[in-house]
């Protein structure tokens, strides 16, 4: 009599046995995650989505120091909007923050990538020396290095215009640079790039580390000249992050406003005033806080469709649109 036993399942060696998770359990391995950012979530929602939208609700009211003070602010929808974009100053406003944030941000990245450029070719010693002087001048506090610019800028005992006189321009002798607009805006220019450039040029050194040495090599063997090998190599490997120092210079220089202020208070005759000062002195002077909040949503709004202008191009190159 032959006795047929079921076929013993054999377990491979390093399997192991698993029992089915309880659902308590399982529940709580679903949850840790979104408990972890949690906090983050919050915060952004406190920080950022929160003063939006109360800068839009702000911005359909009537809303000036008597509602400031006792509340009752009246809805009026979009006649806050209406009246600014009617209005022949805000559209200067608009050109000049556009004029402004080009200039700058095309200097930033031009001098930022030359920089790059140039660390990557010094040897060790001074690449460190100056590494730490760009880490320096970046973590100047934007108030101290404003301040730096009106003494060297000043009519009288100031730098630029002792050197000047002593280089034989002796017109510059207690020549008032702020009281110019063209002087003043050039001036403001200079210190925003001055503040600008050591971020980008060394994060745009940084991503000029990773690419392979032998990628330039082969380029030299084959007879390409430096602008060549710029141009078709480094350009197109480094594209993301050209984009990505683009997109964080314009938010930079778009929304400056401590320079400016403590400078020029957006003067001489409103030739540095840009959306963010405007923005402020219709708040702080007029005290039309409906108005300043409409302002402030229409610079946001500009802001985003130009960076996402930017962002769409840039993805259709990269083959992902």
């Amino acid at each position: 009599m032959t006795l047929h036993t079921a076929p013993r399942k054999v377990r491979t060696p390093g399997q192991e046995l698993r029992r089915p998770a309880a659902p308590g359990r399982r529940r709580s391995v679903v949850l840790w995650p979104y408990l972890l950012i949690a906090p983050t979530v919050l915060g952004v929602l406190f920080l950022l989505v929160y003063p939006l939208l109360r800068n839009v609700q702000l911005s359909l009211q009537s809303f000036g120091m008597r509602e400031l003070i006792r509340g009752g602010a009246e809805f009026v929808g979009f006649e806050n909007y209406r009246e600014l974009l009617t209005g022949g100053e805000f559209w200067e406003v608009v050109r000049r923050t556009l004029i402004w944030t080009t200039l700058n941000v095309v200097l930033i990245v031009g001098l930022a990538t030359l920089v790059a450029l140039m660390l990557q070719r010094l040897g060790r010693t001074w690449r460190i020396l100056v590494m730490s002087a760009l880490a320096l001048a970046w973590a100047t506090p934007i108030l101290a290095a404003t301040t730096v610019f009106q003494w060297l800028f000043a009519s009288r005992l100031g730098v630029v215009n002792w050197v000047l006189v002593q280089l034989g321009f002796d017109s510059y002798e207690g020549y008032s640079w702020f009281a110019d607009g063209s002087a003043t805006f050039t001036i403001l220019v200079i210190l925003v790039v001055w503040q600008s450039v050591p971020f980008a040029a060394i994060t745009i050194y940084s991503a000029l580390t990773t690419v392979p040495a032998e990628i330039y090599e082969s380029a030299r063997l084959d007879g390409a000249s430096e602008w060549r090998m710029f141009r078709s190599l480094t350009v197109p490997i480094l594209r993301p992050i050209f984009g990505l120092v683009l997109c964080l210079e314009v938010i930079w220089v778009f929304k400056c406003f401590t320079q400016i202020w403590v400078i020029s208070e957006g003067g001489p005759n409103g030739a540095t005033t840009t959306l963010p000062v405007y923005a402020y002195q219709i708040a702080q002077s007029l005290h039309h806080y409906d108005l300043q909040a409409a302002s402030s949503t229409v610079t946001v709004l500009l802001l985003a469709v130009i960076l996402f202008v930017y962002l769409r191009q840039l993805f259709r190159q990269e083959g992902e649109l």
